[in-house]
């Protein structure tokens, strides 16, 4: 297989001077791209140091951003994705590899408990990976991990749909659930981060709770809404019953939370059509 790593970076110099070079003396025969996403440091000097490919953005447009301008620059059949801030051991790659060569599409280094940045990102992505799991009706270990493996002619059919921020990985590995491909997770070792953390808890914290209605978008939303609905549904009754012995009449919140329910399931219903037809383009 022909691969082509891709490592999104932003300011990422210190950890650069050796993961680069680690890179180099591992896969010589392979398609380095660094994505220089609006740095402010010696990036673009240690590119040309270790002659790899520099894709440079001349501002931040975000980690998904970057991702994309790498699958666009790549050539390679295989797109391996890992961090440039040196948590992801380049020795990794060919434990994703093998399980592409086995013949899945898509294959995730799923990390464990130890290698957690803190103890609230350990029970926020432990979250995502039960309410994704129950989503696709297959256990997902690691929905946000960053290093990955994929086949490149599958991978950019849903560029498209990929966001500029840190949500791609989420966004890709539901894209591949929806869409039929076969999925595969690779226990891995995490390391700690060289230099500080691009993701601020209160400013990014919005955005990782917007990655559960995410999840439910893109894989099945009906999936989603209709638990909603039956619940406002059976409020709307009990609340209808207990009106009806208590004062004999129908009030208009048990009204408000009927038309509630059938508003509900009618929006499930239409963004069910809408993610249908997103993935009919995939298969023209």
């Amino acid at each position: 297989m022909n691969l082509s790593i891709i490592i999104p970076s932003k300011n990422e110099a210190a950890s650069l001077v050796t993961l680069l070079p680690k890179l180099k003396s591992l896969y010589p025969s392979d398609e380095i791209i660094l994505v220089n996403d609006g740095s402010t440091d010696n990036t673009s000097e240690i590119c040309k140091e270790n002659n790899v490919i520099e894709v440079k953005h001349p501002y931040s447009k975000g980690n998904g951003a970057a991702i994309k301008s790498g699958a666009r620059a790549a050539t390679g059949d295989v797109l391996v994705f890992m961090d440039a801030d040196g948590q992801h051991e380049p020795e990794d790659i060919v434990k994703l590899t093998a399980k592409i060569e086995e013949g899945f599409d898509l294959v995730v280094g799923s990390r464990g408990r130890d290698s957690q940045a803190s103890a609230g990102r350990y029970l926020a992505n432990s979250f995502y990976n039960w309410f994704s799991s129950w989503m696709v009706g297959q256990k997902v270990m690691d929905l946000t991990s960053g290093f990955r493996a994929v086949i490149r002619s599958k991978f950019i059919r849903f560029l498209y749909m990929l966001p500029n921020g840190f949500s791609y990985p989420t966004t890709s590995t539901m894209a591949f659930f929806r869409a039929g491909y076969s999925v595969c997770y690779v226990p891995i070792k995490v390391k700690e981060r060289i230099g500080t953390s691009h993701i601020k808890l209160f400013k990014d914290g919005f955005r990782f709770l917007l990655i559960i209605f995410k999840i439910g978008t893109l894989y099945s939303p009906l999936k989603l809404f209709f638990p909603v609905c039956a619940s406002l549904f059976f409020l709307g009754l009990s609340y209808y019953g207990y009106t009806y012995v208590s004062a004999g009449r129908f009030t208009n919140m048990s009204a408000l939370l009927f038309i509630s329910s059938l508003l509900f399931f009618a929006l499930g219903l239409i963004s069910e059509q809408v993610s249908n037809l997103q993935y009919m383009k995939q298969d023209d």
